[in-house]
């Protein structure tokens, strides 16, 4: 994968973790929210946050102190 992919890739992911968040508030905010779903969705961002931080560390060129 070429930095410019890596990076739309982020770009992707950054921009989907914000819309779980939206939606697990959103979510939260009914009047009897669907545990099972909110649940679901946060594991997903969790995965999604893992992805992230994993394709950030990869374009971060490592530096020898």
């Amino acid at each position: 994968m070429t930095a410019e992919e890596a990076a739309q890739r982020l770009n992707i992911l950054r921009i989907e973790h914000r819309d779980l968040d939206s939606a697990i508030a959103a979510l939260a905010e009914q009047p009897l929210p669907d545990q099972l779903r909110i649940a679901r969705l946060k594991k997903r961002k969790l995965r999604l946050r893992d992805e992230i931080a994993a394709l950030e560390d990869q374009m971060i060129p490592d530096i020898i102190a």
